[in-house]
């Protein structure tokens, strides 16, 4: 997943000092670059060149190539998290919030990731068999993402939108299946209505979970604290 445009990030931006403001534009560069190539297509000289500093400027902001690499991993975490997780936190309890994480997620790979490319999906072809400080830093951030998914669903049982005997783990293997075969036919295939049908294939899934007596959605007392729970066990990834 590539770089993305937040209003938020040039209000941010005002407020950096220069080495922070060199330091965000490097990682937007590296985002770009790895989104193209891969993590392994990082290089401290290739984000030299691209932003014309000399070796010793960029090695200032990141003392290896490795270091660059994580950098740019919890950086496309730090986004995902404010387009994809965030807004859904604002829905109700339960199934309205899982439907708003799939939503956003879509909506993120439509228009993001179909273009440019996924570092999150590269990034498991690239380091799945090769242990490390890259490889331990995506696990760590596919799991934060992946436990708030659990979370939603928990909680979407709790709330009587979804079967008691909804097996969380099951649900969320089948969500990524979902999102990994519309990369497949988006990216590879070019397959033309690949986000349609995921979005399909979603709601006869969560049809297949639902409790046919469910009541409407309802925000519960719990719903702000639950946000602030949730929200700081993706962050801590990053």
């Amino acid at each position: 997943m590539p770089t993305a445009e937040f209003s938020s990030d040039a209000r941010q931006s005002a407020r950096l000092t220069k080495g922070e403001q060199t330091r965000a534009a490097i990682l937007d560069t590296a985002l770009d670059l790895a989104a193209r190539d891969g993590l392994e297509g990082l290089t401290i000289g290739l984000i030299a060149e691209r932003m014309q500093m000399s070796k010793s400027g960029v090695f200032a902001h990141f003392g290896s190539r490795e270091d660059l690499q994580i950098a740019t991993l919890r950086e496309y975490h730090r986004r995902f998290d404010a387009e994809v997780f965030t807004p859904a936190l604002r829905k109700p309890r339960g199934l309205p919030r899982l439907e708003a994480m799939f939503a956003n997620w879509v909506e993120h790979v439509r228009s993001v990731e179909i273009p440019h490319g996924c570092i999150y999906v590269s990034g498991a072809v690239e380091f799945d068999d090769r242990p490390g400080p890259v490889r331990d830093t995506l696990v760590d951030m596919v799991h934060a993402w992946q436990n708030a998914l659990k979370r939603a669903i928990a909680i979407a049982v709790e709330e009587g939108h979804l079967r008691t005997d909804t097996d969380a783990a099951q649900l969320v293997f089948e969500i990524y299946a979902i999102m990994l075969g519309l990369h497949h036919e988006a990216r590879l295939m070019r397959a033309r209505g690949s986000v349609a049908r995921a979005r399909t294939a979603f709601a006869r899934l969560i049809d297949a979970y639902r409790l046919d007596d469910a009541p409407p959605a309802r925000a519960g007392r719990g719903a702000a604290s639950e946000a602030s729970s949730t929200a700081r066990r993706m962050r801590r990834a990053a």
